[in-house]
């Protein structure tokens, strides 16, 4: 009993330290699985590394080439904006030219209506001059014929005496009028 309790006591003492059979049986099966691993895994995880590598670079370069396109299309944008400006503020200038041409057009518009007005007036204040004074004339020719008559006590009806002495009297009162002017 001696014997076998010291092996029993061997194998107790060194827990850490596997049999040799279990060593050789476990390196085997290490060897069997990474090999298995080897051969079937590690291709399909380095393809699929690969496809990813592949569309991350793709994915920066497509980035790459929007960011490029996207700064063309920014710059074009503000060549079309700053001409678009540009005809703006042509578009405001030539507004401003032409007002001010159509209220030059209308200052010499209402500058000429004016001046037919005026010249209307005028034109009517003199008619209308002339045709009291022809109606003053003969009012005041008449009144002097009756006022004559009267004094002299005799008719002083014949017309074309009577207007030639009542032209003769005013024209005098007019040159006398425009002597004293």
């Amino acid at each position: 009993m001696n014997a076998l309790h010291l092996a029993a006591e061997e194998e107790i003492q060194n827990p850490l330290l596997p049999a040799i059979p279990e060593i050789i049986i476990g390196l085997i099966a290490f060897v069997i699985v990474f090999g298995f691993l080897a051969k079937k895994l590690l291709p399909n995880i380095n393809k699929v590394l690969e496809e990813r590598r592949e569309a991350i670079e793709g994915g920066i370069e497509k980035a790459d080439a929007a960011q490029t396109e996207a700064q063309s299309v920014l710059e074009q944008y503000k060549a079309q904006l700053a001409e678009a400006r540009h005809e703006a503020a042509r578009m405001r200038q030539e507004a401003q030219e032409q007002g001010s041409v159509i209220l030059q057009e209308m200052r010499a518009e209402g500058q000429r209506q004016r001046e037919e007005i005026v010249a209307a007036g005028h034109a009517q204040i003199e008619a209308d001059r002339k045709a009291a004074a022809s109606a003053l004339r003969q009012d005041v020719g008449k009144l002097a014929t009756d006022l004559a008559g009267k004094l002299v006590g005799e008719s002083l009806e014949d017309h074309a005496r009577q207007s030639g002495t009542v032209d003769r009297f005013l024209d005098e009162l007019e040159a006398k009028a425009e002597a004293v002017r």
